[in-house]
């Protein structure tokens, strides 16, 4: 079974994404926001060793999975065991078209509007993609790609089509 990893910005379609591969190839799936954040307002980091022991743990328990971040301190966690990796290095405009445009997450938030209310915290986080430089910025997403050496691939605009890249 396919073990995959795909990462990008904010509002890039990674969990559209990762939801084709679940529902497609019937892939376990993890989303680094559950793990990476302690349960507090304002939000803190998680420990990374909790996350290191969560994600192995997963690992672990599942033959074939999808995770998904834009963590790449964790995504480094799970890459020696990955075989896959899609990144998604959309346009920001687009990123930010695809926030706005969002459904509903409710294992990260409790209503719709709890999720909208943190909008414009978003769209000037997903504008700062480039001029980051922590383990979410596209220097370190440019370089954790470059760095995986095995099957690999850039999606640069939403015409890519990745469903069926690894299959052949």
């Amino acid at each position: 079974m396919r073990k995959i990893l795909i990462f990008g910005n904010s509002g890039s379609g990674k969990s559209t994404l990762a939801k084709r591969f679940v529902e497609r190839e019937g892939l376990a799936h993890l989303d680094l926001d559950t793990l990476a954040w302690l349960p507090e307002s304002p939000p803190k980091r998680a420990p990374i060793e909790e996350s290191r022991k969560k994600i192995l743990a997963f690992i672990h328990d599942n033959e074939g999975y999808v995770i998904e971040g834009c963590y790449t301190d964790l995504l480094e966690i799970a890459a020696p065991m990955s075989d896959e990796l899609f990144y998604l290095n959309l346009p920001i405009e687009i990123c930010i078209a695809n926030a706005r445009n969002r459904p509903w997450e409710p294992h990260k938030y409790e209503s719709k509007e709890a999720q909208d209310s943190n909008l414009e915290m978003l769209m000037d986080w997903i504008k700062q993609y480039t001029q980051r430089d922590d383990e979410f910025s596209y220097r370190s997403h440019l370089q954790f790609y470059e760095r995986f050496p095995r099957s690999k691939i850039m999606v640069k605009n939403n015409e890519d089509s990745v469903e069926t890249k690894g299959e052949e």
